[in-house]
């Protein structure tokens, strides 16, 4: 079990039940945290008291402030501008795509439809950008931080 910090950002339960009972389904028992719109994921991933996540799982069409905005200000801060990010999207939309990968998404997903599929999916990415990739460790005035 990988112990990092993996934050859910999106706007409809379902999907947010969903990906946390696929994360705990593939074994990660993680610290998992939901934010329900960017204006309170920008909140949680830029507060400095907060634990720097392992993982940012990111809907585009959230209320209040867009994935993509809260994308780009998140590639803007030193404490979180190497946070693996990938962008978990029903859009098709070729010019989301670009815009996403443009703005710093380390991946970009279209979620699936069928249960099993998005379980399966979720799962993947989980064990991809927590297990199998490495990040550099951040550091802050010497100080460990992720």
């Amino acid at each position: 079990m990988n112990k990092k910090r993996i934050i859910v950002v999106e706007d409809s339960e379902d999907d947010a039940e969903f990906t946390k009972l696929a994360l705990m389904k593939n074994n990660f028992l993680n610290n998992i945290v939901v934010t329900t719109d960017g204006a309170q994921a920008l909140e949680l991933l830029l507060d400095e008291a907060e634990i720097t996540p392992g993982l940012v799982l990111l809907d585009l069409n959230l209320p209040k402030i867009n994935g993509l905005d809260v994308l780009r200000r998140v590639r803007e801060h030193e404490k979180t501008k190497l946070v693996p990010i990938v962008v978990l999207s029903s859009s098709k939309e070729e010019k989301d795509l670009r815009n996403c990968y443009e703005a710093g998404a380390n991946s970009y997903v279209r979620k699936p439809i069928d249960f099993h599929d998005y379980m399966t999916v979720v799962g993947e990415i989980a064990h991809y950008w927590l297990k199998t990739n490495e990040v550099p460790i951040m550091r802050k005035n010497m100080q460990l931080v992720m």
